[in-house]
């Protein structure tokens, strides 16, 4: 690969008079800005950023960056902690000025550019009282979440982001502008439910949306780190006889108040508006904030606890059932997490999200189970290592009770290509063959990588 140096202001002039966005190097305006992604644990600095407005301007930034032999990163949202999203003294292809959002009210359809994140999909699509599975927090791109499988409070009822994604627009390595649908490419479109950015770089997806909302029911209740184990329980239980409508979270957290008194936190959202009652009665909670409210309150709840630029190091896992051998180890884990930001965050995966066959999108967890995120976050660089390791150790006495699976949207940068073949099982080969047509060179290597067959 050319470094900086190597690319001549020539060059990146002649990209600049033909593009429709901007091209960015060392010293622009906005060049820092730009770069920095979501985790502050990535400080990295491409040669050249692309900021393209569309498809023409993606076209041209990849043949620039393939011309001239530069590593390519792709930036949706920035949200992704492995921090794929960007590379030094390589090409960031920008895609977060892509924010067209169009929405065919009548066939509950809407189509978005890869710039726009949750929070702005949520806003437009409420004007309607319509939704799709999409993420938590209001910042994540749609982009990267749909690529990777999609989980969201929708899931139980509707699957997950990507069984409701009916087309995707892909610019390929070779330039061309190529349209994954069930009648078009079919094949593709299999591969990019869940294989991420490895085939071609998506500029515009088409999902299906639901009536839900304006307003749901559901938010935050909180209780006692005191009672945490009591609370784990419960939801165990709850989860195991809930209805598809409802969808719940369990988290073991910290007061926002910057205190750092230790929580047992449960969000949900049930798209069909029953009371919450159960949920509310137990116990004795700290807080609670489950009510009536709008979907996209609902889907910002969590933006705070997740600040742009602090450090971020994430494992995660899946496992059948939330039993005690898995409580002891979050509740004793917890308790001694060096971080007053840091979480522990359990997600159930039921309904419509696992009722499909493993092998329909190339995302396969279709089972019932749980998700667990252990979510290492801090300010000080200086207390790097000491929460790095606490995830670590969190993850590792969790490996007798974990799956054979991983989720690829959750992978940190360290893991290994043997745990992205595991995160797709079966489906690895399916997914291997249509990189073998699709970036047989692997140029596109900056992301989960699955790479051509003649490379593993």
């Amino acid at each position: 690969m050319k470094s900086a140096p190597e690319i001549s202001q020539l060059t990146v002039l002649a990209l600049r008079d033909q593009f429709s966005g901007s091209v960015l190097t060392i010293g622009d305006t906005d060049y820092d800005d730009t770069r920095r992604v979501h985790n502050g644990m990535i400080d990295r600095h491409p040669a050249v950023i692309a900021r393209c407005l569309g498809d023409a301007d993606v076209v041209d930034a990849l043949a620039f960056a393939i011309e001239q032999g530069l590593e390519i990163a792709v930036r949706g949202g920035g949200h992704n902690v492995a921090g794929r999203a960007v590379c030094d003294g390589g090409m960031m292809i920008d895609l977060s000025l892509m924010k067209g959002i169009w929405i065919d009210v009548e066939q509950q359809l809407a189509r978005a550019q890869a710039g726009v994140t949750w929070g702005e999909f949520n806003r437009a699509t409420q004007l309607h009282g319509l939704a799709t599975t999409g993420g938590a927090v209001s910042s994540t791109g749609v982009a990267g979440l749909t690529l990777g499988g999609g989980f969201g409070f929708l899931m139980g009822k509707y699957g997950y982001t990507i069984d409701n994604l009916k087309s995707v627009e892909m610019v390929t390595v070779t330039g061309e502008v190529v349209r994954a649908s069930s009648k078009e490419n079919a094949e593709l479109l299999w591969g990019l439910r869940g294989g991420g950015g490895n085939f071609g770089i998506a500029t515009s997806f088409e999902f299906i949306l639901h009536p839900v909302g304006p307003t749901v029911q559901g938010g935050l209740i909180a209780h006692a780190f005191d009672d945490a184990a009591s609370v784990l329980g419960y939801y165990a239980k709850l989860t195991t006889n809930s209805t598809d409508e409802l969808t719940v979270a369990a988290s073991l957290t910290h007061a926002p108040d910057g205190s750092g008194a230790k929580l047992a936190a449960m969000l949900t959202c049930h798209c069909a508006q029953a009371a919450l009652t159960p949920i509310k009665t137990f116990g004795n909670p700290v807080v609670d904030n489950i009510g009536p409210l709008s979907y996209t309150s609902l889907n910002e709840l969590l933006d705070s606890a997740f600040p742009k630029l602090a450090m971020s190091y994430w494992k995660s896992c899946f496992v059948d059932e939330l039993n005690q051998g898995v409580i002891d180890i979050l509740l004793a884990q917890f308790a001694r997490c060096p971080s007053i930001m840091s979480k522990l965050i359990v997600e159930y995966l039921h309904g419509a999200a696992v009722k499909l066959d493993a092998s329909t999108t190339a995302f396969p967890h279709r089972s019932l189970g749980y998700s667990i995120l252990i979510i290492a976050q801090w300010r000080d660089a200086q207390e790097s290592q000491q929460n790095t390791a606490w995830a670590r150790e969190t993850y590792d006495l969790l490996k007798p009770h974990m799956r054979a699976a991983t989720y690829s949207n959750y992978l940190d940068d360290d893991e290994g290509t043997g745990r992205i073949r595991q995160g797709y099982g079966n489906n690895f080969q399916c997914l291997q063959r249509l990189k073998d047509h699709y970036d047989p060179d692997n140029l596109l290597h900056r992301n989960q990588n699955i790479p051509p067959s003649k490379a593993s």
